[in-house]
């Protein structure tokens, strides 16, 4: 089987990279930005023509989609390109793949409930509340899926991190070893998400074929809950970088464009029992990545 991805040289993408590097599957990995020495097919996601002549020529039956505009911030002053991709890109991939009667897997995010209360974790079916750019444009994504029919799953992840590329745990790291002192907001709570687990969990339900009959929305993330102050301080304890001065800190010190989701966890209920796949606990999976890393 053909399966493409998008995004393919971002955090998500890499971690899929590896966890296919067994597979009897044909994966093209494709992205808009080459890197030196990764085979890497150049694919313009919000190119309709490009899009739909790379499935079928290549009798594409999976496309995983990890292309985003993911800077939150930015988003606010980019509104047009974040829904660009995160939107009308999304539309076009769906309807070219169900146009070679083929399923999308489709990451989106916990920004979604952006603005709902509660301590409760989300489940599929809670309504929905984006706060900013881009979780309206995520959202829009969704719906644009639904709206084309064709067969997709689409996972929610929040708080991702890896080995690889721009994020938390590698910004925490440097900044724990290097700073005498520093302030973490503690008002906001979520779980963090290894992407090696879920490029892992994607690749198990492609290569056993799960995605048949199981199309939906479905969340993921590891394990657990904690706020970006509890996050930090394993990092540095992981690590080792003792010697930072970690404090807590109310959101409004950091002021920002973007009203984060207070309360973001996840309820991973619906996957364990649709896929019958084991998620790991956020600390165990910190480890894993950061011994990488050294």
């Amino acid at each position: 089987m053909n399966i493409l991805v998008t995004g393919a040289n971002g955090q998500l993408g890499t971690s899929l990279r590896k966890a296919a590097e067994t597979s009897a599957d044909h994966y093209i990995f494709t992205d808009v930005n080459d890197i030196p020495g990764v085979d890497t097919v150049k694919l313009d996601i919000t190119d309709a023509e490009a899009v739909s002549h790379i499935v079928m020529e290549n009798d594409v039956k999976i496309i995983v989609n990890c292309a985003a505009y993911t800077n939150v911030d930015r988003a606010e002053d980019d509104a047009e390109m974040a829904e660009l991709l995160n939107a009308k890109a999304v539309k076009i991939l769906a309807e070219a793949v169900k146009g070679n009667d083929g399923t999308l897997i489709h990451v989106s995010t916990d920004y979604v409930f952006g603005g709902n209360t509660g301590n409760t974790p989300r489940s599929e079916d809670e309504p929905t509340n984006p706060t900013g750019v881009y979780g309206v444009t995520k959202l829009l994504g969704e719906q644009a899926i639904a709206g084309t029919g064709v067969k997709a799953l689409i996972f929610r992840t929040a708080w991702l991190y890896s080995e690889y590329g721009k994020n938390f745990v590698k910004t925490m790291l440097n900044l724990t070893s290097t700073k005498p002192a520093l302030k973490v907001v503690f008002d906001q709570a979520g779980t963090p998400t290894y992407a090696q687990d879920l490029a892992d969990a994607i690749f198990n339900i492609i290569e056993n074929r799960l995605f048949n009959g199981n199309e939906g929305v479905y969340h993921y993330s590891n394990e657990g809950v904690c706020s970006w102050y509890d996050f930090t301080k394993i990092i540095a304890e992981i690590a080792g970088n003792t010697s930072c001065d970690i404090q807590p800190c109310h959101s409004d010190e950091f002021p920002s464009k973007v009203v984060r989701p207070s309360y973001s966890v996840l309820d991973k209920s619906k996957f364990k029992e649709i896929f019958g796949i084991t998620v790991p606990y956020w600390t165990d999976s910190l480890k894993v990545c950061i011994n990488n890393l050294k």
